[in-house]
Formats: C-alpha cells, sequence, structure tokens
C-alpha cells in the first residue's frame, strides 16, 4: 500500500512515523522548511518539500501510484484544494483533516471520502481509517480502550447463528443492525444474514480479531 499525505506538523508527521513503522510505503509533502528538515530527519520515508496544492509536487510524489491520500494539514482551505486535485488521478481513497466544522459541506460535495473532524484528528485514527478498509464509521472512546465499528457480516461461520450464540463476549458486543434499510437493536434470538450490516462495541485489543469472526 503506497500512502501520501500532505502536512508534516504533529497529525501528519505521527501518521507518516506510524505507517512507515507498520512497512507501509509513505510519501509525506510539507510545504515549510523547518518541519521538512524535521520530517526528514525523522521518518524513513521520501520528504517532499513542496506544496500539496501544487500538481508538479503531487507528481513528484508519484500520486497517480497512491492507494490512499491523505490531506493532514491544519489550514482547510489547502486541503480542500489538494483533495479536489488529486481526485483527478483517480486515488482510490481520499481522507482530509478538518479543523472548521462549517466547512464539512463543502468537503462532502466534492466527493471526499472521509472527512476528519477536530476531536478525531488524532493519528491513531486516521492511521485506522487506512489499514481497516473494510471497517466504516469509527469512533474511539473509553480514552482509546474501545471502539465502535460498522462492518458488513461476510464470514459464514456467523451467519444465520443466533445473536445468542455470538455476542455478548467479554471483548465485543452487537449494538445495532442494519437490514434492508432498517436499524434494529439486536434481540438474543435475531439471526444475521449475509451483508447485513453490524455496529459493534469492541475493546480495543480485540478489534482484529472481531473484524475477522464478521468478515471473514
Amino acid at each position: 500500500m503506497y500512502i501520501v499525505i500532505m502536512g508534516g506538523g504533529r497529525v501528519g508527521l505521527s501518521l507518516a512515523s506510524s505507517l512507515v513503522s507498520r512497512g507501509r510505503d509513505v510519501t509525506l509533502i510539507e510545504n515549510d522548511s523547518n518541519l521538512c528538515t524535521n520530517a526528514a530527519t525523522e521518518l524513513d520515508a521520501l520528504v517532499i518539500c513542496g506544496s500539496g496544492t501544487n500538481v508538479k509536487t503531487l507528481e513528484e510524489a508519484d500520486i497517480a501510484d497512491a492507494d490512499v491520500f491523505v490531506a493532514a494539514t491544519g489550514n482547510d482551505e489547502a486541503n480542500l484544494l489538494s483533495c479536489i486535485l488529486v481526485k483527478e488521478y483517480r486515488v482510490p481513497k481520499i481522507i482530509a483533516r478538518l479543523s472548521n466544522p462549517d466547512h464539512s459541506e463543502a468537503f462532502k460535495k466534492v466527493g471526499i471520502h472521509d472527512v476528519i473532524s477536530p476531536e478525531l484528528t488524532a493519528a491513531g485514527y486516521l492511521e485506522k481509517l487506512i489499514t481497516r478498509p473494510k471497517i466504516a464509521d469509527l469512533i474511539v472512546i473509553g480514552k482509546g480502550s474501545g471502539e465502535i465499528l460498522e462492518m458488513s457480516v461476510k464470514n459464514k461461520k456467523v451467519l444465520g447463528r443466533k445473536i445468542s450464540e455470538i455476542s455478548p463476549t467479554k471483548d465485543y458486543i452487537i449494538v445495532a443492525i442494519h437490514h434492508n434499510g432498517n436499524i434494529t437493536i439486536p434481540k438474543t434470538d435475531m439471526v444475521l444474514h449475509e451483508n447485513d450490516r453490524i455496529s459493534v462495541l469492541v475493546k480495543t485489543p480485540a478489534v482484529k480479531k472481531t473484524a475477522q469472526l464478521f468478515i471473514g
């Protein structure tokens, strides 16, 4: 997976560092020369000193080959413009950091896949959006000890089984089922069907195991 990140501040640098440590191929774009120097010292990754709102800079970062683009600066206008430019290269996933919630509608109108509000701009949250593409609407709770995930049921091991047979456990509990356009708080005798979407409250250490149980 190749990820291009615009913004070498606290959020962008932390995200890049975490992804590199997981073996991801990362390029960081930063306009400030001092932040560029700092990032180049800390990261085992390509750091480009330039503007992510400049087509030449994006092409220098091989944006056409990127699987994910993250606009992580604290400037909403720059993030929006860079995302609009990146869309022309058909990058599969585009994520933007949003500092002012009043700007969220503008981001949605141009088709940005994920817009991260000020409360959720921690690098760890952004990393999860990148590394867990089959899990949506992730919410971190309890200072990171728990998460609420939404995912489609795919694993044949749980299809046709009653909620009482698979939840609750000590690690997770199904809190909602989305079926045929309706949302239901599950009863113990309800059965899961293929492509049902479920909302699951799960302890953070058990996220991977829980996702595998339902997605396969």
